[in-house]
């Protein structure tokens, strides 16, 4: 501890009893805090620091998983997810760990087979997890079924959740209200729940309606209360009050580093604001404070360019009116910033409400905020004043079919039937549990990944995430170069870093290294802005400019058919690389109407099509795509592999 906590830190615990009712306290910091505030990218290795300082602090549990954690650490960290769980548990012996389990759809963004859904928790408990905070995006609890089975099996704990949401400005309006919640509660009971958690995962809780809904609570189920409230409204210190008034049990919090704007309200002025109550958590002010100071010095400096400081507020007082969660808010600003329609943000928060009251009323939440929140920006950017739902993303097509489960209310006909129009499974919707039509999947997935998977673990994965998961597996078994941009970066480099940043807001001269590479006329000239003030920088691609750049029908250059062995299931075309032959072709242009990524193709090179057509699925924020034929013809070129990144207006395929 350094001399001024030391200084600080006054002998508030003298004479201090231990509290008849303490409150009980998870900390998120090492999962949701992180994925609130910065992406999801806090690595294993920062989290080591804190590990056992942490498990000294008396926590009812420690959430380290689950949620984003799983995607995002195989996609961007190169870190293998199920190690994390192996290697915490060596520093954090004596807390609980707790994960977000999405019910059916796992840690993924669909409902997964049973015979997956089975895999996964039993591989989970085996790697270490203790509780299981299971949630439905629609609280369709048919969507626990499999899972909480196995969650019992395996002897661990199962928290229910009910995902809040309104429909009104405070609870009580259509829809969701206070019977709502207690039908939910009474349902999770009789599941089996061993604790109940309310999941306000946009912050919208208001104190006074925590407190009448937690009364109410507490006289219908015997299930301890755990609440779980974002702070971006604002208001989530003042809901976290009035719910230990009303008799909650358990709280979430974070530590202070990791806390407020969308993330959750700190842990440290809630132990001192209780200090001496019959709510006392009974926490070490002092020990908290040491961690405190190791994650502010040592840990996030690492994260600080990936925070967003383009708000002087930590609060968001928006979410009051399009409710939608912080994390999923970022990537819709993200997602119209990169396709140069930042200026169309307006028209969203006014066309989510609509497009969520037509897909059923559903709380907004992962992976249904994602559904809303995609189709919203495709409505926004695509659609016309003669026709709407243009573009409809596969994730709406498959709620409208039922493959998410029931919503709060119906899903506008109209919509479900243009949506279900051609729809592999069928133009009319399922009513049954959604798992109850989905075939098998783990064999599948072990006979498609052969080798490169070397246990159950690598297999789950992919099975959950094939194009990423495969990339993945490649990387740790030496089978690819990893690139640098998932790479840790070192105390040393921030403060290099830092100091590039500050000579260049100085005015001062950065010499060229001296094996810096000449610069080709592919590079391009782009404004970079740092506190508002900006610098021109030119950036060079790589390897030379894109191969296929044409905006419109023009010749453009293809490769030469890939060997059948190397080509994805369909086959297409590989992008040329140095060296290899390139032929000219003409033809009608399919280019990409937003960033993303390739999953699959529907045609490959030399496939006849029909105007309509799916020729391959692009994924978007989560979110998959079709992108159909513009014209009749035949697929004279692919210029992208399955698993490639694409920019907006990304030529893709070639028509003629």
């Amino acid at each position: 501890m350094s001399d001024k906590v030391r200084m600080t830190a006054m002998n508030y615990d003298a004479d201090r009893p231990a509290a008849k009712n303490p409150v009980k306290i998870m900390d998120l910091s090492l999962r949701d805090g992180h994925q609130s505030l910065f992406a999801t990218r806090g690595r294993t290795e920062d989290m080591i620091p804190v590990a056992e300082l942490m498990d000294e602090v008396g926590f009812w549990a420690i959430e380290t998983w689950g949620g984003a954690t799983f995607d995002t650490m195989h996609r961007f960290l190169n870190e293998d997810p199920w190690q994390r769980l192996r290697t915490l548990k060596k520093y954090i012996k004596k807390t609980p760990f707790s994960m977000l389990l999405r019910a059916q759809n796992l840690v993924g963004y669909r409902n997964y087979a049973d015979d997956l859904a089975y895999a996964f928790v039993d591989r989970a408990a085996e790697n270490g997890m203790d509780v299981f905070r299971t949630f439905d995006a629609l609280n369709d609890y048919r969507n626990f079924e499999t899972v909480v089975k196995q969650i019992k099996k395996c002897g661990k704990h199962f928290q229910g959740c009910i995902c809040y949401t309104l429909t009104a400005p405070r609870l009580g309006g259509e829809v969701y209200n206070i019977e709502y919640y207690v039908k939910k509660a009474r349902d999770l009971e009789e599941m089996g729940a061993d604790s109940i958690c309310l999941k306000d995962m946009a912050g919208l809780m208001s104190p006074y309606d925590a407190y009448a809904l937690i009364k109410e609570l507490k006289k219908h189920v015997t299930a301890p209360i755990h609440l779980h409230s974002h702070f971006t409204s604002g208001m989530s210190p003042m809901t976290h009050l009035k719910a230990i008034e009303a008799g909650v049990d358990i709280i979430d919090t974070v530590m202070t580093p990791y806390a407020y704007r969308t993330s959750h309200a700190a842990l440290e002025p809630l132990v001192m604001t209780l200090l001496g109550t019959n709510r006392d958590t009974g926490f070490d002010i002092k020990k908290l404070a040491v961690i405190n100071e190791i994650l502010e010095k040592e840990v996030m400096p690492k994260y600080k360019h990936l925070l967003d400081d383009s708000k002087m507020s930590i609060i968001d007082i928006n979410v009051l009116l399009h409710q939608t969660p912080g994390g999923m808010l970022s990537n819709l600003v993200n997602q119209l910033r990169e396709m140069d329609a930042l200026d169309k943000i307006d028209e969203v928060y006014k066309e989510l409400p609509r497009v969520r009251k037509e897909l059923g009323q559903i709380p907004l939440v992962t992976p249904t905020s994602q559904i809303v929140g995609v189709q919203t920006v495709n409505n926004v950017l695509h659609d016309t004043p003669e026709e709407r739902y243009k573009m409809i993303t596969g994730q709406v097509k498959d709620l409208c079919y039922g493959l998410y489960g029931k919503t709060a209310v119906p899903i506008d006909p109209e919509l479900q039937k243009k949506a279900l129009k051609g729809y592999p499974r069928g133009e009319e919707p399922i009513t049954s549990r959604p798992a109850e039509v989905l075939e098998p999947e783990l064999e599948k997935a072990k006979a498609e990944i052969g080798s490169l998977a070397k246990d159950i673990d690598d297999q789950i994965l992919y099975a959950i995430f094939p194009v990423t998961g495969k990339k993945f597996l490649e990387w740790k078994y030496g089978k690819a170069e990893v690139p640098d941009s998932v790479k840790p970066i070192t105390m040393e480099q921030v403060k290099e870093r830092d100091e590039l940043v500050k000579k260049a807001k100085a005015g001062k001269v950065i010499e060229k290294p001296e094996n810096a590479p000449e610069k080709s006329e592919a590079a391009r000239t782009f404004n970079v802005f740092i506190d508002n003030e900006y610098f021109t920088v030119d950036v060079d691609p790589v390897g030379g400019a894109p191969v296929i750049s044409a905006s419109g029908p023009a010749p453009v250059r293809a490769a030469a058919p890939a060997p059948a062995a190397a080509a994805p299931k369909p086959t297409a075309a590989a992008a040329p690389k140095n060296g290899e032959s390139v032929q000219e072709v003409n033809g009608t242009l399919l280019t990409a109407p937003m960033p993303g990524m390739v999953v699959r193709f529907e045609k490959k090179v030399g496939d006849a099509v029909k105007k309509g057509d799916t020729i391959m699925i692009l994924e978007a924020m989560k979110m998959e795509n079709a992108l159909v034929a513009p014209c009749d013809g035949s697929i004279n070129a692919v210029n992208f592999s399955v698993g490639d990144s694409v920019v907006k207006g990304a030529t893709l395929a070639v028509i003629g």
